[in-house]
């Protein structure tokens, strides 16, 4: 199965989602046909190494290429410019030249630090995206967001870098373990919030499948959810209007996530901002009410926490929120569902909260 992501500001940077089991298989083909390079710098990081990363360097060295395994100590904690520096070097070193390519081989944190790797080592090359996790497969592979994370908050440096392509292998979700499976699972709940009630009920009336990784509910998740992404960024490729939607949940979720150290998976945080948020738009007028009741059930019943931690204070989290990319004019903006399926558009895709109001709700 292949979804296309037609980029308009650059017709030339549009590229395929190929999704299927056992596409590892076709990697040098799909290298060669859409990302050729004579060298690949393989990044990837020691969870992910042990599993694949030999496979897949013997897979791409066999039809030719050069092709060099660069792993970094996993966790989100360890997606920072000191690894990024440290890739580079490296890749300096190997004397890999600017028609390299880069291939991301991991989860989100991966494709993230690996993206951004390749946007800006010798002014850009390209990269190639293979997701492991299922929240990489439907979502952070998708959009040509690269970064690191700083002290002050996730993903404040990076660019916009699109893939060339990425092989998504529903096969590799197999070795998930079941708490990053359900972590993967919050963001296609967003997808059905901000996007599709349809979808939204199919996570509800399936949800056992999926956890029970039912290879056919397994693809229609991971279908449904590229589709709504590959439609949003194709919209909107530099995040200029609606692809704030993609946000819901984020806000709340990376302060959740900043002020635990990364002890709460970015797919749990981001399932209890939407749960936040979602209450915040009610009391606002802005959400029907019942909306976050019925998030969280869903997420409870795939398994994930549905309250904030008690190891941050609301001023804690605010603070953190006051660096937020979508801050504008000092204001917390916050992209807010209307109904199950369909977002609030009524000041623009976002909305500015009173720090007062966003404390109660938290409090709360």
């Amino acid at each position: 199965m292949r979804i296309r992501v037609p980029l308009h500001e650059q017709r030339d940077a549009s590229y395929d989602i190929a999704i299927g089991p056992g596409l590892l298989a076709e990697l040098p083909a799909l290298l060669q046909q859409h990302c050729p390079a004579p060298a690949y710098a393989v990044v990837t990081d020691s969870h992910v190494a042990k599993l694949y990363g030999d496979e897949v360097v013997k897979r791409v060295a066999s039809t030719g290429p050069r092709a060099e395994l660069l792993t970094f100590p996993a966790g989100e904690w360890n997606k920072t410019r000191e690894t990024w520096a440290s890739l580079s070097d490296r890749m300096l070193a190997s004397h890999f030249g600017r028609d390299c390519a880069v291939i991301a081989l991991g989860g989100g944190v991966v494709g993230d630090l690996a993206g951004f790797l390749a946007a800006t080592y010798l002014r850009g090359v390209p990269y190639a995206q293979v997701p492991t996790s299922l929240l990489a497969m439907i979502d952070s592979s998708i959009g040509g967001k690269t970064g690191v994370d700083v002290p002050a908050g996730k993903n404040l440096l990076g660019a916009f870098h699109q893939p060339r392509i990425v092989l998504a292998d529903l096969t590799l979700l197999t070795s998930l373990p079941p708490v990053q499976l359900s972590a993967g699972l919050a963001e296609a709940v967003k997808h059905g919030v901000i996007a599709d009630a349809e979808y939204f009920a199919f996570l509800e009336t399936d949800g056992a499948a999926i956890l029970a990784k039912d290879g056919a509910a397994l693809e229609r998740v991971v279908q449904r959810s590229v589709e709504i992404k590959a439609a949003v960024v194709a919209e909107d490729e530099r995040e200029a209007g609606r692809r704030a939607i993609l946000n819901f949940g984020h806000t709340i979720g990376h302060a959740i996530e900043a002020t635990s150290k990364f002890e709460v998976l970015h797919g749990e945080a981001v399932g209890i901002g939407m749960v936040y948020e979602a209450r915040l738009g009610e009391t606002m007028g802005v959400t029907a009410k019942g909306t976050a009741e019925r998030i969280a059930g869903l997420l409870e019943q795939l398994r994930l926490p549905v309250e904030r931690p008690d190891g941050a204070s609301v001023d804690q989290l605010i603070e953190v929120m006051r660096g937020d990319k979508k801050v504008r004019g000092g204001e917390i903006r916050f992209a807010l569902p209307r109904v199950i399926g369909a977002m609030n558009q009524n000041e623009g895709w976002t909305v500015s909260v009173d720090e007062g109001r966003l404390g109660q709700q938290l409090e709360s």
